[in-house]
């Protein structure tokens, strides 16, 4: 999740993007080592139990059977064959996954997940926002000049994809209230919730003729931070929790695939145990409203994650080899090892809440690919090992501090190195 590689470090100088970004899309696959990949974009996450199907089917019949849910609730399938492009799109086209052609790349919306609106769980059900603003930016022609990396958050009021540090973010309040935030900005614009959809693609409008008008071209509203004012409300860091695995307080179900990737039939016992409707998250878990706790042992059978508090718990990874050439090691099999490696805890030795792991990232190279915002354990392959250190900070800003205490392990001392950096405070 952003920040993504290209983020800009504090004090740096502003980027000024000559080239257009390769954000793969659903039309413009990408080459990598194992076969093209395409990225299919799902806007809040939302996808019917048809949907899931269809993305299934597509993975088996022209790829490598393992859809993957991204981090921002996108998915994609890899191992495609140079020359599927065109099957790919009528199949995406049949179950309504593939709106337009033109904008396809830019439908870059997270939600949160949450199964309801309402006090305890947040103050809207930001859904129909999600599927609004897609509307919106589809049926809007300059939309096409954003990057395939611009990212809308809808938060429903929790903070979870507030934490996402997007580049135009929606917070919902109480009494028909919302927050406008842009980027990584301290503050936000208030606006009402019945013109927050409006607003947000205002936002975005609005960053590509203030980019226009300085003579620069960026692809994140962080990199030009200047550009346009942020707003008077103070706005707290945005540390809100991710949902829980397993079942949730307001119904429903939360489960996740190891490192977001399952089997096409994986994805079926997904489809089977829901209600209809699923939600992915860009946390590469999937929440299934109104699925009732019974289901959740045939889910831990089909091999998801359903359950919290392992090592398990906020751990991500690249993709590694074989499938991108620039990795220098198969960081998701190294992790796995070092992860099914640490013991759970004792019940009565389990961390309390004020002293949870921090959130930790395996990469193959220096471009670090899918990492988390905030503060986390870093852990990049060297070609001889792996080298472990804490690094980013708060309002998601990625420097990485510390570089002096990072240190340098070989495979086998990887995953005692990363479970002590992980308890860092």
């Amino acid at each position: 999740m952003p920040p993504e590689p290209d983020a800009v470090v504090a004090g740096a100088a502003v980027p000024d993007r000559a080239r257009s970004d390769a954000c793969p899309g659903a039309l413009r696959l990408h080459t990598a080592d194992d076969g093209a990949l395409a990225r299919v974009r799902l806007p809040g996450g939302l996808l019917t139990a048809r949907q899931a199907l269809a993305l299934a089917e597509a993975a088996e019949a022209l790829g490598d059977g393992r859809p993957e849910i991204t981090s921002r609730g996108n998915v994609q399938l890899r191992g495609l064959a140079s020359d599927c492009g065109g099957e790919l799109a009528e199949r995406l086209r049949a179950a309504g996954l593939l709106p337009s052609d033109t904008h396809e790349r830019v439908r870059n919306i997270v939600a949160s997940p949450g199964p309801g609106a309402g006090p305890a769980e947040g103050s809207a059900d930001v859904r129909a926002w999600a599927r609004a603003l897609d509307a919106a930016l589809c049926a809007s022609p300059w939309a096409t000049g954003l990057s395939g990396k611009f990212l809308f958050a809808l938060d429903d009021g929790r903070g979870d994809v507030a934490a996402l540090d997007a580049d135009v973010t929606l917070i919902a309040g109480p009494a028909g209230t919302a927050l406008l935030r842009l980027g990584r900005a301290a503050t936000a614009r208030p606006v009402p919730a019945g013109r927050a959809v409006e607003a947000a693609l205002d936002a975005a409008r609005e960053f590509l003729d203030a980019q226009r008008a300085a003579g620069l071209r960026a692809w994140h509203l962080r990199e030009l931070p200047d550009l346009l004012p942020p707003g008077p409300v103070p706005l707290p860091p945005s540390t809100g929790p991710r949902l829980p695995l397993g079942a949730l307080p307001g119904g429903g179900l939360h489960v996740g695939p190891r490192f977001g990737a399952a089997t096409a039939g994986q994805w079926r016992a997904l489809v089977d145990a829901a209600e209809g409707e699923l939600r992915l998250t860009p946390w590469r878990g999937a929440v299934l409203p109104g699925a009732p706790a019974d289901r959740l042992p045939a889910l831990a059978a089909a091999g998801f994650r359903t359950a919290a508090g392992t090592a398990w718990d906020g751990a991500s990874a690249c993709t590694g080899l074989p499938g991108c050439a620039k990795s220098r090691s198969d960081v998701r099999a190294d992790a796995a090892r070092a992860l099914d490696g640490v013991p759970v805890p004792e019940e009565g030795a389990r961390p309390q809440p004020g002293a949870a792991l921090l959130p930790v990232h395996w990469s193959g190279c220096e471009r670090r690919c899918g990492h988390p915002a905030g503060r986390r354990v870093d852990v990049l392959a060297t070609g001889e090992g792996y080298r472990v250190a804490v690094t980013g900070g708060p309002q998601g800003r990625d420097a990485v501090q510390g570089r002096d205490t990072a240190v340098e392990v070989t495979n086998e001392q990887m995953a005692a190195a990363v479970a002590a950096a992980r308890r860092t405070t």
